[in-house]
């Protein structure tokens, strides 16, 4: 009651001096040029592109494979939880960058830098840019999965690499991506599965049918994988791995 009553005055000064609010208008102003509605125009697809940046990088760059790899690693060692999603997408957006820096390197010396400059139109510029990204992808590619995708599309045998089409490239380069990841992460359990058996095993010889062997298991796949130092090979061997 005490409180009501305090909070009289404060209402009072509210209603008598109203808070201005901020209005937002919207509107639509004729062009002086031909120009003006071409530089808007390419303001709003470059802020398209912005907004579906993160989308690009997970389908156009290294990001695929690498977390794939990390997730099949996780479940391989039955740490469901650990290391976190949030510790393992930062480290696989790292390795992303340094995979992908010889790429980005040369788009932007090619492309977008000259187009900054002035040098270059936008075309040239999206042309340029485009160049050093579909050099990444066919390198990573198989050419199995490329015929798969024109056949799909209904699209002609391109006579080169260059006369594939966009989206074809892009899908084909997806699909190898999670066929390379999920050829990885085969590898990896096997030395833990391995280990599955033998604790399993030694288990059911001691009667100890009901303790969990995951609760054995799960240490030595720990330590066995600290001792070989398994974060560095399996950093290094999907580094090498996009050659």
């Amino acid at each position: 009651m005490v409180l009501f009553l305090l909070a009289i005055p404060f209402t009072a000064v509210l209603a008598a001096d109203p808070i201005p609010f901020p209005a937002f208008r919207f509107g639509m102003e004729q062009a002086n040029s031909p120009q003006d509605v071409a530089v808007t125009i390419q303001i709003m697809l470059l802020m398209t592109f912005i907004s579906i940046a993160p989308g690009f990088l997970v389908l156009m760059t290294s990001f695929t494979r690498i977390v794939i790899v990390f997730s099949l690693l996780r479940t391989a060692m039955g740490t469901s939880q650990m290391p976190p999603n949030q510790v393992l997408l930062s480290l696989a957006l790292i390795l992303t960058f340094y995979i992908m820096n010889p790429v980005f390197t040369e788009m932007y010396n090619k492309g977008l830098g000259p187009y900054f400059e002035e040098t270059i139109t936008f075309q040239e510029m999206v042309s340029e840019v485009k160049k050093p990204l579909r050099k990444f992808m066919l390198y990573n590619t198989r050419k199995q999965d490329v015929r798969t995708f024109l056949s799909i599309s209904g699209e002609a045998r391109p006579k080169t690499a260059d006369d594939i089409p966009d989206l074809v490239l892009l899908s084909s380069f997806v699909v190898s991506e999670l066929t390379t990841a999920f050829q990885m992460g085969f590898l990896l359990f096997l030395p833990f599965l391995i280990i599955d058996f033998v604790v399993a095993s030694v288990l059911l010889s001691m009667g100890m049918m009901m303790l969990p062997p995951v609760m054995i298991s799960v240490p030595f796949k720990i330590m066995l994988f600290v001792l070989v130092d398994g974060w560095g090979l399996i950093v290094t061997s999907i580094v090498k791995s996009f050659g």
